[in-house]
């Protein structure tokens, strides 16, 4: 297991775990961050199974997974991290809708990197999974959600019976996640703070038992959630 990259650390900094079979990835994606005001990477994994270690042992903010992986691949260790509640996952991908994106998904990735975007899109899209934000390119977030969403066996009896847990504005909230809305833009749209909108997102997913707010997107296009005004 790799030791830990001390990097401006600070109280405030967003710790982050990364993880890539590729020595020269990982280190270009390790110098990136580095110079990023804020953001601290607190270890280096070449593996899937070195990824959860670390997290297990460091508890970042958020962990940047590779999807293609030996031993453990990016779908399994993104499942055990979210899982055990070790961090949000950010994973790699290529975007090319197949399988692994969607086991990805499934697993409770909080996020969608392509492995082409530049510097400043990689600090960014840390930083929006670490605030709580699930982190999709704009131009593809509907599409890959209307394209999971298609394939998916549809929602359950019980999962109709804890929607109608929810509250008329919790719905309005998963409705604006399903359009790939960030948090920000809910709350503009249905005129509220930001930090209510966190907090509506919190209850949605504990109310629904989902693990990300990719998932909420993705349930609300199951269950044809109507845009709300």
């Amino acid at each position: 297991m790799s030791e830990p990259v001390g990097v401006r650390a600070t109280e405030t900094a967003v710790r982050v775990v990364l993880a890539d079979d590729q020595p020269a990835v990982r280190a270009g994606l390790t110098l990136i961050l580095a110079g990023a005001p804020g953001v601290e990477v607190v270890g280096e994994a070449a593996d899937g199974d070195e990824a959860v270690g670390l997290c297990r042992e460091l508890h970042p903010d958020v962990a940047v997974l590779d999807i293609r992986m030996p031993r453990r691949d990016g779908i399994s260790a993104t499942r055990a991290i979210v899982a055990e509640g070790l961090a949000d996952v950010l994973v790699l991908t290529t975007f090319d809708l197949d399988e692994y994106v969607f086991g990805a998904l499934r697993a409770g990735a909080a996020g969608f990197l392509l492995k082409h975007t530049d510097a400043a899109g990689l600090v960014d899209a840390v930083r929006t999974v670490a605030r709580g934000d699930g982190f999709i390119a704009p131009a593809v977030t509907r599409r890959l959600i209307a394209a999971f969403a298609s394939t998916a066996p549809g929602a359950s009896a019980a999962t109709h019976a804890a929607l109608g847990t929810l509250t008329p504005r919790e719905r309005d909230v998963l409705a604006c996640l399903g359009l790939g809305l960030s948090n920000q833009q809910i709350a503009e749209r249905l005129t509220m703070a930001e930090s209510t909108t966190k907090t509506h997102v919190s209850r949605i997913l504990a109310k629904l038992d989902l693990r990300s707010r990719v998932q909420a997107a993705i349930l609300a296009q199951e269950v044809g959630l109507p845009a709300p005004p």
